[in-house]
Parts: C-alpha cells; sequence; structure tokens
C-alpha cells in the first residue's frame, strides 16, 4: 500500500483554459514533490478538462462535477477527496514559484503552533506580465498583524495557502458565503483560536484577469465585506460564540456600512 502524501493540493478549475497548462505544470515542477494534486473541474466549457486529461503524472488524481456547481460544492469535493497531513490550494489561472510548497512544508515543520502559513503573491495580467502587488498582502504579514486586521480586510491569498487538513476540513467552507468563501473561513480561523502565518516573501503569481469574479464582486467592497461579516457574526452567535474578535467585527461591519454608503452617494452625485 502506497504512503499517504504528506501534501494535498486542491484545485477547481472552472474555464481557465488559456492559463491552466501553466498553472498545472507550476505545481508538477515544485521542488518538494511529497504531494497528490487533486484537481476539480466544475463544468468548464471551454476545453479545460480536454487540457487536464492530457497530462499524465501519477500524482494528478482528476475528478469532473459533469456540471457547474460552484466553487464551495467544488473545494469541499477537493477537501473529501485529500488525504494529505496539509492542505494546500492553487487557482486554474495563478503561477507557483518553484520552491513554493518547500518553503511551505519547512515553514509547518518549523513552527508547530502554525495551523496556517500563507505566503505574499506577485500580481500579474492575463498576459503574464507583472503589474504590483496587493498592499494589504505586504503590510500585514505577521500572526498578530494578520489577525489584528481580518476584522477589517482580508489580507491573505486564497491560493497560496497551506493548512492543517485537520483544522481546515473541520471548519470547511459555508454555502452561506458563495462570495466570500476565503474571507469567512479566515475569520472562523481566528474566532476559533487557530493561528495564521505568513511568508514575507512571493511564492505565487496571482493573475488578475479583466472579466474575473474576483475584480467584478469588487465594485463596492465596503458593503460586500459588510456583508461577509454580517454572516459570519451571524454565525458565530448562533454556534455561541462571542469573543473580542467578533466584536471587533462587529465595530469593523458598521464602518463597512458607513463607508459603503458614502461611496454610493458620491458614485451618484458623480453620475448625475
Amino acid at each position: 500500500m502506497d504512503p499517504l502524501p504528506l501534501v494535498s493540493i486542491v484545485m477547481p478549475v472552472y474555464n481557465t483554459a488559456p492559463f491552466l497548462e501553466e498553472a498545472v505544470k507550476s505545481i508538477l515542477q515544485q521542488s518538494f514533490s511529497d504531494f497528490e494534486f487533486i484537481i476539480i473541474d466544475d463544468g468548464s466549457t471551454d476545453g479545460s478538462l480536454d487540457i487536464l486529461k492530457a497530462f499524465k503524472d501519477e500524482r494528478i488524481v482528476l475528478l469532473s462535477n459533469g456540471i457547474n456547481r460552484g466553487l464551495v460544492f467544488t473545494l469541499h469535493r477537493g477537501l473529501k477527496a485529500s488525504k494529505g497531513r496539509y492542505i494546500a490550494r492553487m487557482d486554474g489561472d495563478d503561477i507557483s514559484l518553484p520552491d513554493r510548497l518547500k518553503l511551505q512544508v519547512e515553514y509547518m515543520e518549523r513552527h508547530p503552533e502554525a495551523d496556517l502559513v500563507t505566503s505574499f503573491v506577485d500580481l500579474i495580467d492575463e498576459h503574464g506580465t507583472h503589474i504590483g502587488v496587493w498592499e494589504d498582502d505586504r503590510q500585514h504579514y505577521t500572526p498578530s498583524s494578520i489577525r489584528s486586521f481580518l476584522p477589517e480586510n482580508n489580507s491573505l491569498a486564497h491560493p497560496s495557502v497551506l493548512a492543517k487538513a485537520e483544522i481546515i476540513r473541520a471548519l470547511g467552507y459555508r454555502t452561506a458565503q458563495p462570495d466570500a468563501e476565503d474571507y469567512d473561513l479566515w475569520l472562523r480561523w481566528a474566532s476559533t483560536g487557530h493561528s495564521l502565518h505568513k511568508i514575507a516573501e512571493p511564492l505565487v503569481l496571482h493573475r488578475i484577469r479583466k472579466g474575473s469574479f474576483t475584480r467584478l464582486r469588487q465594485q463596492n467592497v465596503y458593503l460586500k465585506n459588510a456583508t461577509t461579516k454580517r454572516r459570519f457574526i451571524i454565525h458565530e452567535l448562533w454556534k455561541g460564540r462571542l469573543n473580542m474578535f467578533v466584536c471587533k467585527t462587529v465595530l469593523m461591519l458598521m464602518v463597512d456600512v458607513v463607508r459603503g454608503v458614502m461611496k454610493m452617494a458620491f458614485g451618484k452625485k458623480r453620475n448625475g
């Protein structure tokens, strides 16, 4: 019987054909090799599944939803299929730098108190051109700073995550947060006392596409964040958790509502 892999990489795929080969190869060519690569095609209509079928690597576990079931469903399917001690995330249009997994696994092994580790990300466009960095990502990289900032906003890039499998499986992703499944998870991660760490160097190239879901859903980020926080707070209260982290999130929700309403009002004035 084959030994279990140390890392399970979970990569949902939906219509990322132009970038998919480069994304997959960036994992298969990692300097760290003790992993299984769980790829779930979520009903792609652009030939993504055919591209994936062309790869012949025994570490790949290729699954297909058949029809589009959404990101949260697909992530849960990947978590259920995973066997590793750690679970890493990857997206079908991003690029993991060659030492990403090696450095993250080494970090987790050196820091047993860490329950999750991310890294900085560099931003690239559709052509692979570097277009900048995510400022919140760069400014909040210590465990204390990440935890302190989370009630205000997210500073963790989902496709750069490597986490302890038992924790991420237990917390999971919530269908109640389809537009912010990652931010909701980090809020619950912190609220339940688990630690979040970050390697202060870029290990992932995160692609920003003009028509991407990430960009389209942030037209009024304040109201979007307020909705995410409201749903998180309701969940925590239902679970009987009312702590300082939740209280701070309540405060920041109110700030978001004010900022969001002001943004809408000023936008109407400019267009009026």
